[in-house]
């Protein structure tokens, strides 16, 4: 091993100013190589630290645990190494064409995700699989592998689709600065519909604007906020809580004569500037919500039980959202419940009603107790307990 560590110590004292651009590609071509090379060394190596069980003089439960440690490297990478060396060493082709430096990583990491699939049918066609891979781009290796697992093995490639289906998660966070951070995996399909729909978005973009000084990632946010917001303004979407669909921004009266002391913030994010607020109220519709000195919305009631959409944003300015206590369920999320029933005299006004969710709007239904104290919902355990509130939720008014 010392003579592949003063390899690798030579290489690093190189000085690549010196090197014409052919150098320098033949250079970089060759270090591919190489890494090619070692990673088929390093495959065999840790194959053979799985069978002595190497690993568990160090305590550890398995190979892949203790190359995470004794490497660094995290958990799911690791398992990823220790996966394809073992199927490495079941493909032999394919393992020589590494040690060759004649495909690459990614190559292999295609090969074995097939092999995996069909292991007899493999074996069978492991040649022809590594001259493919030998001979065509990343893109076109995995689309003609996709197609020989779905001639040799349509059953399994139908249940890894539903398992891929199965797997999609998205989840969209506020984060403390404000910022909201997105996550997630989505199946091919919604994936595919996803990259054309910002695609076609970024594309336009960048015909009608060759000044555009925004990086892609940008373009990408804004392309999605863009598809987002013209979906917003459709004249046919589903109603929720009796309402479209639609971003609240709630300012006081300063905010909107551009004064001092002007506050503003949106109904998930939170606060926003003033500026930012009049900006978005350029193309709004703009419900007043007339407050006392305490930032509470006044009374707006009327002698129905159906809730107008006015009267719900002003509860929704005061409750904020779900208000059982515990519970941060947003507005869109919530119904606004009559504390005294209409069936009962309650009027549909501002001082009866609350909003609540809907697993929590049962729980008032089935036993627990609410009432409006000063403005303010209480509420009571079915043995007539007090449940302690959350603080009232901020307000822009």
């Amino acid at each position: 091993m010392s003579s592949l560590r003063s390899v690798l110590d030579e290489l690093r004292l190189g000085e690549l100013t010196s090197l014409s651009d052919d150098e320098l590609v033949v250079r970089l071509d060759e270090l591919e190589r190489a890494a090619r090379v070692i990673g088929a060394e390093r495959a065999r190596c840790l194959v053979e630290v799985e069978r002595r069980g190497v690993h568990t003089a160090d305590g550890q439960l398995s190979a892949g645990a203790w190359l995470a440690h004794r490497h660094g490297i995290s958990q799911g990478a690791a398992a990823a190494q220790v996966q394809v060396a073992r199927a490495l060493a079941e493909m032999p082709r394919v393992a020589d064409a590494l040690a060759e430096g004649e495909i690459s990583a990614s190559a292999v990491e295609a090969l074995v995700r097939v092999r995996d699939a069909a292991p007899e049918a493999f074996a069978q066609e492991e040649k022809v699989l590594v001259d493919s891979a030998k001979s065509l781009s990343h893109r076109d290796l995995r689309v003609a592998l996709d197609r020989w697992r779905d001639g040799v093995d349509a059953a399994g490639a139908a249940r890894e689709e539903e398992e891929r289906f199965a797997r999609r998660r998205f989840t969209a966070v506020v984060g403390l600065d404000g910022m909201v951070r997105t996550d997630g995996e989505l199946d091919p399909e919604n994936g595919q519909y996803v990259i054309t729909a910002l695609q076609a978005k970024v594309d336009a973009w960048s015909r009608g604007r060759p000044d555009d000084t925004r990086l892609l990632a940008q373009r990408r946010a804004d392309a999605l906020g863009e598809i987002c917001r013209e979906w917003l303004d459709l004249a046919e979407r589903p109603s929720i809580g009796g309402e479209r669909p639609h971003v609240v921004v709630t300012m006081n009266l300063d905010a909107l004569q551009a004064r001092a002391g002007g506050r503003a913030s949106l109904e998930d994010v939170g606060t926003i500037t003033a500026e930012s607020a009049l900006r978005l109220a350029c193309d709004a519709s703009i419900t007043r919500v007339i407050t006392d000195a305490r930032s509470e919305p006044l009374e707006l009631g009327r002698k129905t039980k159906v809730v107008p959409a006015a009267l719900r944003r002003a509860v929704a300015v005061r409750d904020g959202g779900c208000r059982f206590p515990g519970c941060d369920r947003p507005p869109g999320w919530t119904d606004a419940h009559h504390v005294r029933h209409w069936a009962d005299g309650g009027e549909t006004g501002l001082s009866n009603l609350v909003l609540l969710c809907r697993p929590h709007h049962r729980v008032i239904h089935r036993g627990f107790g609410v009432a409006m104290i000063h403005g303010r919902p209480e509420f009571r355990r079915p043995d007539g307990t007090l449940l302690e509130d959350r603080a009232p939720p901020a307000t822009a008014a």
